[in-house]
């Protein structure tokens, strides 16, 4: 394959799966993001075994299992912290990982940045690209910084609110408010945790990741119009929404006060249908299938884009081909993880029985356990 040119716009999770992946196979990778800071905001990452299988053939499996957490099952428990039941996990046999897991976002930033720098530069920072001209030979960039540049492919992997997507496809839908907004905060790991928990059964879905030997995160998922929560004000929301729930969860309940780092955020998503190219361009990750947490699968997806992009380049060479591949590769995988996540987010808001909202993880989570 001859030498490919490459500009990856974003340098989250999808940026650096793709620039690591696209470097190995030859590419020349150039990477740029509008952030001032090339680090991750937020709390934790849950991790499903599909997911740690991605990160095992990106090359990373044994720092998450070293600096995060791996394990087995997700125990449902009702809402004062009685076990239910657990959903299996496991991955089929050969597949060399565990089927559950978690890592903090910043830990994870720097094993896969770590990774990036490694195979060649890292990103420009504060860079965002101002025109795209694709003539079918390539692609001329003005960046607005005021440089330029000539690329074979241009890779927008710039989420959710991707300004790629805008020029790339200027009629398509745009994020939208699900109804919910999730809230995250560090808590500490007691020795008998060792798996996934969902507290089901109230107002809001409750539930933790360990994310290290030590750690994990207790996340709050609420239905709710479109609130700004002013910082001020998160620890007592946060309190008066954990007041029904027992268990481990009231203690943690009570140690939460002005000094609680809080994460709070809308849930946003949309279908965008495919492909995601056009020409010489093309979207993944949260640019192309934003999704919400439910099913803790946008980190592996995004993953997974950059690692099929690679193997399909390699395979084919030209920018056409790959593309084409990719797509059908993607496209049917991706669009079951939007609309699962979105179906769990509506059954939650209905307050559905817990087995109808388990049902929809374990038939998406079965699927995705599929080869690529």
């Amino acid at each position: 394959m001859a030498s490919v040119r490459v500009l990856v716009v974003g340098a989250g999770i999808a940026g650096m799966a793709a620039g690591i992946s696209l470097r190995r196979v030859g590419a020349e990778v150039d990477l740029v993001d509008i952030a001032p800071e090339w680090k991750a905001a937020g709390a934790g990452l849950t991790i499903t075994g599909p997911t740690l299988r991605a990160f095992r053939q990106l090359g990373v499996y044994p720092e998450i299992a070293e600096r995060g957490y791996v394990g087995e099952g997700i125990r449902v428990c009702t809402i004062d912290g009685e076990p239910v039941r657990d959903i299996p996990t496991s991955m089929p046999e050969g597949s060399g990982v565990c089927g559950s897991g978690g890592i903090a976002r910043p830990v994870l930033y720097d094993i896969l940045s770590a990774l990036v720098l490694e195979g060649g530069p890292g990103p420009r920072l504060e860079v965002s690209v101002d025109r795209m001209h694709d003539d079918g030979s390539g692609v001329d960039v003005v960046f607005s910084d005021g440089g330029e540049g000539r690329y074979d492919m241009v890779i927008g992997a710039d989420g959710v609110h991707s300004r790629t997507r805008d020029q790339l496809f200027p009629d398509a839908p745009g994020p939208e408010y699900t109804g919910q907004s999730v809230w995250r905060i560090f808590v500490p790991r007691p020795p008998g945790v060792d798996r996934r928990h969902y507290f089901l059964g109230g107002t809001a879905k409750v539930g933790w990741t360990p994310i290290s030997a030590t750690e994990m995160y207790l996340f709050v998922v609420e239905r709710t119009p479109r609130v700004v929560r002013e910082p001020r004000e998160q620890p007592g929301a946060l309190r008066e929404l954990l007041a029904p729930y027992g268990g481990y969860v009231r203690e943690v309940r009570a140690s939460i006060d002005d000094q609680t780092e809080i994460t709070f955020r809308p849930l946003e998503s949309f279908y965008l249908p495919s492909p995601w190219h056009r020409g010489r361009v093309l979207l993944i990750g949260d640019a192309a299938h934003p999704t919400t947490p439910q099913l803790a699968s946008g980190a592996g997806i995004a993953v997974e884009d950059g690692l099929v992009l690679a193997e399909e380049l390699a395979r084919h060479g030209t920018v056409a081909e790959t593309f084409a591949a990719f797509t059908a590769r993607r496209a049917q995988r991706c669009r079951l993880v939007v609309e699962s996540s979105i179906e769990i987010g509506r059954l939650e808001q209905a307050q559905a029985p817990p087995a109808a909202q388990t049902a929809v993880v374990e038939r998406a989570l079965a699927r995705l356990v599929e080869p690529l």
